[in-house]
């Protein structure tokens, strides 16, 4: 009787410390930096291996670090948060995706023509003669980015403080962090940061919550950054040959100085007229989908 009592006792201490082990895995921040830290590490190791690859390879090898990555935030959330991954759903990927492309694109598009009007910018055709190389470059660099910054902000950082606090705050951290991170950047200022914190924190952070789904954001983010490569303007002040040269006139609240477009006034007031209509539209399907109500479209 003593015997079945011990086994029955350390049967349920060896329980109570699998639950306890597994609520700790569940925490948000654990999963969130777990999570992090595996893409973080996967986007290094190809970013070494594509610095000594030429042609159409580095952007091959960009796709493989894409996939594996968004396998990693997939086994993530199943296996740590114990969550569901709608938002990288296969279902509206393709229609997704276009759609941030579309939308990224016409933002940078309209951002630079309101600048090169005020005067800003002029453009002139590069004619480097290596417009594949460019292109490719381009897109691979643009691709790689849009995948690992918005798996980590708005996939794991963004979902992990919603369950703190609700999505206002998860909103507004992850656009802060977002901001901070490009500090480091060449030419970067606090006015660049308090930009990037509004243009790009809150946009993409209210596209997430419009469309529920990260092939949106990165296809935005995607476009973003391609677009202004390919014009010629640096990236958040990182410089790359374009299929354009711009030449900057004006003060850099216009023009955005040595940083680039993000640290223009012009796309900041661009894009939160796209934001506010996008957190308008979710809380309108917030309120019918609470009211059981069929969402028209």
């Amino acid at each position: 009787m003593k015997k079945k009592m011990s086994g029955n006792k350390e049967l349920l201490q060896n329980g109570r410390k699998f639950s306890a082990w597994s609520s700790f895995w569940r925490f948000p921040i654990v999963w969130m930096i777990v999570g992090a830290i595996g893409i973080v590490l996967i986007d290094t190791l190809f970013r070494q291996l594509t610095e000594r690859l030429e042609g159409i390879v580095p952007l091959i090898f960009t796709l493989v670090m894409g996939f594996l990555a968004m396998l990693v935030y997939k086994l993530t959330l199943t296996y740590l948060a114990r969550r569901s991954t709608p938002e990288i759903s296969r279902r509206r990927a393709g229609i997704e995706t276009v759609l941030g492309v579309l939308t990224g694109a016409i933002f940078i598009t309209a951002s630079a023509f309101i600048i090169m009007a005020l005067g800003g910018y002029s453009f002139q055709w590069a004619g480097s003669g290596n417009t594949s190389f460019v292109l490719i470059s381009t897109i691979q660099t643009a691709l790689g980015a849009a995948i690992v910054e918005e798996l980590i902000f708005r996939g794991l950082m963004f979902q992990a403080i919603d369950q703190f606090g609700g999505k206002p705050l998860a909103l507004a951290v992850t656009s802060l962090f977002f901001g901070v991170a490009h500090l480091g950047n060449t030419g970067a200022t606090l006015w660049s940061a308090f930009a990037i914190v509004l243009e790009a924190g809150v946009l993409l952070g209210a596209a997430f919550l419009w469309r529920r789904s990260l092939w949106f954001t990165m296809g935005l983010h995607f476009a973003w950054n391609a677009m202004e490569g390919l014009l010629g303007i640096p990236v958040s002040g990182h410089v790359a040959a374009g299929l354009f040269t711009v030449k900057v006139n004006g003060d850099a609240l216009l023009t955005g100085g040595g940083f680039g477009l993000e640290g223009s006034i012009v796309p900041v007031i661009v894009s939160l007229l796209i934001s506010i209509p996008m957190l308008f539209a979710t809380a309108r399907k917030r309120r019918v989908e609470a009211a059981n109500l069929p969402v028209s479209k």
